[in-house]
């Protein structure tokens, strides 16, 4: 049949829909051949002629040729087997083994003597092959056909009339074997008849069947066996000469020594190109009579051939989230050998996540046996190795390329689990406070990672009006300037989100703690400038040198050094009389009083915080040196002649009302003392609070660095004829702090110290 000629429709004839043959991949495999002799019309599901079919070259002489197909469905694997019978057509025509056949018939041959002739060969068979023979008409030989049920027809020539030497020589014959097809086929060979001398005796073979064994793939001239026939004859007639009978027309696989009957190995001997051999021998005397005998060869296997592996079908690339046991490929395996030499087993022997399931006859299916990650392997070199049962055994590998399909399995993972980032106040918006990494180990667009600000507050605003950040690099930027002052750390969460679908996110929280600059100058507490007015301290006549006559209070907004507090006096009366505490601020008399002091000391005080560059206040300190308020000058040139105004004459008034209190109360306490002594220094000790109102709005204390503390406790001097309500610090009572609440208390020893005259402790709540 022609190629592209159809058989039949298999998709009709096995109830498989036509419009489903192409999604499940219908193909025609034919069974221990490479060679594609049919195919399948996936448009109308006929069996169609792909390539010629010989059936002389695929069956030889055998009655039955059976060409084995598989119909191979995928999407479930589904696996039809179709026979095909090939029907032999008359195209051969029958050919004898030689164009002239030479015989030599001794002339004393009696009639009805037989004399072998070697048959036509027609490689058709049933009615195609040989079915009869006739021989030109003649007046010695008629042509006698034998035929036996199952074997091939055997002629002779039957001699029907003496043969006369003297009268004929010679006597070309012309023999025609026809076939039985439609049209017939005829061959035709001339005999050239010999008459000699008589020879009475044919060579007669040892044996009449030979057999033998042969492995395949032995070397050539490997000797098969040795075939002998004998002659009772002398001379030329005893000669037996021996010959290959017509088997095949493309047998060439052994040769025969003429003289030793040797038989050999003359080409390849393939087991699975022919399993046996029947070879017909004749052995000739040397004036024509022959005998003849069968030689069968048998071929055994040997596992020579490899299995061969095929990859039917492939999925690739293949999601990596797929289902544990999903079929991934269809692998095929065959070996042309025999016996267990084609049993195939077929392994992987990588540590992979996937095995091989044995399906359909020779069929496996590549599953995976455990999760996919493209994140730790994204490509999978499969190498499938099959490997027959031989000995020794052979195996074939072929490698299976595999790719694995990303899926957004993995959120963005940030570098940090927090980050903490250092702010200086002050700063200019704009400026880059720090960068967020994150790492999204999936491919493309499922690890490309975009950065944004979670919703929040900041100190009652929206975090995005303080930061924002690069949502491509992650680089948080400050919108606006930050004041140290009003807030010194707060927190943010970004967000690294990646564009898969689902996307994927993660969050990390961002600390931001401001540093301090020095911003802020130091704000002086104590004393506090209110106006034009101006506060004075009274200082007794008999301070001792060493004794804490003021202080200067003040404090700083800024923090840490910034806010590290010093005093120093930068101008004063007496130069030499007054010393200040470097850090405390408290102002001490450097030596006694003495008559010739002046009684107005003016100081003026400088504060400077530990910044860079450092911040400075100043103010004024106005001290008199008085035990009596009536000694005290106008106070109004203590200020420096700064203010004429009328201010004068509220002050004296104020001094001598305050006076005769205090001097009254003095009195008082004297009469009811007994103690003698004269120096009447201490009148009462308190606690001192520093009000609310003086503190800066921000200020916020840090220990150890200012010189604020929430009450201060001092000995308090106080002279009889004091005539203002402002009192003096002198000298600091003790380390600890009380509250602004509480009394101090002193025992009467520690007032015996001050004031002689006192016997009773006093009480002053301040």
């Amino acid at each position: 049949m022609k190629r592209g000629s159809v058989i039949g429709n298999i998709a009709k004839d096995f109830g498989v829909d036509v419009s489903k043959l192409s999604a499940r991949k219908a193909r025609i495999d034919t069974e221990g051949s490479r060679k594609r002799y049919c195919d399948i019309n996936l448009g109308n599901g006929d069996l169609v002629v792909a390539d010629r079919i010989d059936r002389e070259a695929l069956c030889g002489t055998k009655a039955s040729c059976v060409l084995k197909l598989e119909l191979v469905l995928e999407n479930p694997l589904e696996l039809r087997r179709i026979s095909l019978h090939i029907q032999d057509i008359n195209d051969n025509t029958p050919l004898f083994k030689k164009d002239v056949i030479n015989m030599e018939i001794q002339e004393s041959t009696v009639r009805g003597a037989r004399f072998s002739l070697d048959g036509a060969h027609d490689a058709d068979i049933g009615e195609n092959a040989v079915k009869g023979y006739t021989l030109q008409r003649n007046d010695h030989f008629i042509l006698n056909v034998d035929t036996k049920p199952g074997a091939r027809k055997h002629c002779e020539l039957l001699l029907e009339k003496e043969l006369d030497r003297e009268k004929q020589q010679e006597i070309h014959l012309v023999l025609t074997a026809v076939d039985g097809g439609s049209p017939q086929r005829s061959g035709t060979v001339v005999i050239h008849v010999t008459v000699l001398d008589a020879n009475d005796n044919a060579p007669v073979f040892s044996q009449t069947l030979y057999k033998a064994s042969l492995p395949e793939n032995s070397p050539l001239d490997t000797v098969v066996i040795t075939v002998s026939a004998t002659d009772a004859d002398e001379g030329v007639n005893g000669e037996v000469m021996y010959e290959l009978d017509h088997i095949s027309e493309n047998n060439n696989a052994f040769s025969l020594d003429q003289k030793t009957g040797e038989v050999r190995v003359n080409g390849q001997i393939d087991y699975e190109e022919e399993s046996s051999y029947e070879i017909r021998i004749s052995a000739k005397d040397g004036l024509g009579l022959a005998s003849y005998s069968t030689l069968m060869i048998d071929i055994s296997d040997v596992n020579d051939n490899a299995p061969d592996v095929y990859l039917k079908s492939l999925t690739n690339p293949i999601p990596e989230n797929v289902p544990l046991g999903t079929e991934v490929a269809i692998i095929n395996v065959q070996d042309s050998d025999s016996g267990n030499n084609k049993q195939v087993r077929c392994s992987i022997w990588q540590n992979v996540p996937f095995k091989l399931v044995p399906s359909i006859k020779n069929y496996y299916s590549l599953v995976t046996t455990n999760a996919l990650d493209r994140e730790l392997v994204s490509d999978y070199n499969i190498t499938i190795t099959a490997t027959d049962e031989g000995s020794p055994p052979l195996s074939t590998s072929t490698s299976v390329q595999l790719s694995v399909a990303d899926v957004n399995d993995n959120p963005p993972v940030f570098e940090e689990q927090s980050y903490s980032t250092y702010l200086t106040e002050n700063n200019k918006p704009g400026s880059t406070l720090c960068s967020v990494t994150a790492q999204d180990p999936d491919w493309r667009q499922n690890g490309s990672v975009l950065y944004s600000l979670l919703p929040g507050e900041v100190n009652g605003a929206p975090v995005s009006s303080y930061l924002s950040v690069n949502g491509d690099t992650g680089v948080i930027h400050v919108v606006r300037s930050f004041d140290y002052e009003q807030f010194r750390d707060f927190k943010l969460q970004v967000m690294a989100r990646d564009n898969g679908s689902p996307p994927l996110s993660s969050n990390v929280t961002v600390s931001v703690f401001i540093t301090d600059v020095n911003d802020n100058s130091p704000q002086i507490l104590y004393p506090a400038p209110e106006g034009n007015s101006f506060m004075t301290e009274l200082i007794p006549k008999a301070a001792h040198g060493g004794s804490i006559i003021s202080k200067v209070i003040a404090v700083d907004a800024d923090s840490g050094q910034n806010a590290w507090l010093s005093y120093h006096i930068v101008k004063s009366t007496d130069p030499g009389l007054f010393t200040i505490g470097l850090h405390s601020g408290e102002i001490r008399t450097q030596r006694d009083i003495s008559e010739s002091d002046s009684m107005k000391q003016n100081l003026i005080v400088a504060v400077k915080d530990n910044g860079q560059p450092s911040l400075s206040a100043t103010c004024t300190v106005y001290l008199l040196i008085s035990d009596n308020l009536a000694e005290v000058p106008e106070l109004k040139d203590m200020s420096y002649d700064e203010n004429n105004s009328n201010l004068t004459s509220y002050l004296i008034i104020a001094l001598v009302s305050v006076s005769t209190f205090f001097l009254t109360f003095i009195i008082i306490i004297l009469g009811l003392r007994f103690c003698g002594r004269r120096k009447p220094r201490l009148l009462f000790d308190g606690a001192v609070a520093i009000p609310s109102s003086y503190l800066p709005p921000n200020y916020a204390e840090v220990d150890g660095t200012g010189t604020l503390h929430s009450t201060y406790n001092y000995d308090t001097y106080l002279t009889t004829g004091s005539r203002t309500s402002d009192f003096k610090f002198v000298r600091s009572y003790n380390d600890s702090t009380l509250p602004a609440d509480q009394t101090l208390r002193k025992t009467p020893p520690d007032f015996s110290d001050a004031f002689g005259e006192i016997e009773e402790p006093s009480e002053v709540g301040l």
